[in-house]
């Protein structure tokens, strides 16, 4: 069984981002599957070419997009993705949609098709803290995950998919108290979320 495994570049002027990191540093085998991995700009004209071609190089078995949330102290497993462009800052090319949607007469909302709440609960066994998410925000990680699912829905693709959601990496300088996530337990979270997928259905 083959997956793929996605993390987005630095973005909002920050050198790192932890998913990408993370996607880095996942190894070439997990449980019965084989990992392949990606790279997508945080940019929302350039990150769904950049997917589809993962795609169709990999021909996956599951797709799991992934990508970090400043904001979360929790790997947060999400479970829709809405049809909302909407930036609070701009991406990687400077563009700062507001109240645009991902695919014009698309859908309200996909939701995915991983077995979010076994996730969950294998996180949690693993003495991660995660939680299932009703929100993966209205930034390029939404766009992604949304074109995710609408590829899936749309060009008969096989593939089972979804969207994680991981804290920001600890850094110097980072506000006291701030959430973040080691890169070990972001990498080992990723592996327990593909381990998951990979025994459902």
């Amino acid at each position: 069984m083959k997956v793929l495994v996605t993390g987005f570049e630095p973005f909002g002027g920050e050198a790192v981002n932890a998913s990408l990191e993370a996607v880095l540093r996942l190894p070439a085998g997990i449980g019965a599957c084989e990992v392949v991995t990606a790279t997508l700009p945080t940019s929302y004209a350039r990150a769904l070419p950049a997917l589809e071609a993962a795609i169709a190089r990999a021909r996956p078995a599951i797709v799991l997009c992934a990508g970090q949330a400043g904001d979360r102290a929790a790997l947060c497993v999400e479970r829709v993705a809405v049809n909302v462009q909407d930036a609070r800052i701009p991406d990687n090319d400077g563009a700062q949609p507001a109240d645009v949607p991902v695919v014009a007469g698309g859908p309200a909302a996909y939701l995915a098709t991983l077995p979010v709440r076994a996730a969950v609960a294998a996180l949690r066994a693993a003495e991660l803290p995660a939680q299932l998410s009703m929100s993966a925000g209205t930034f390029v990680c939404n766009h992604v995950f949304y074109g995710l699912m609408h590829l899936a829905a749309t060009r008969n693709h096989p593939f089972r998919a979804g969207f994680l959601h991981v804290p920001a990496l600890p850094r110097p300088g980072r506000d006291r108290g701030g959430p973040s996530m080691s890169l070990d337990d972001i990498v080992r979270g990723m592996e327990i979320v593909v381990e998951a997928a990979s025994k459902d259905g």
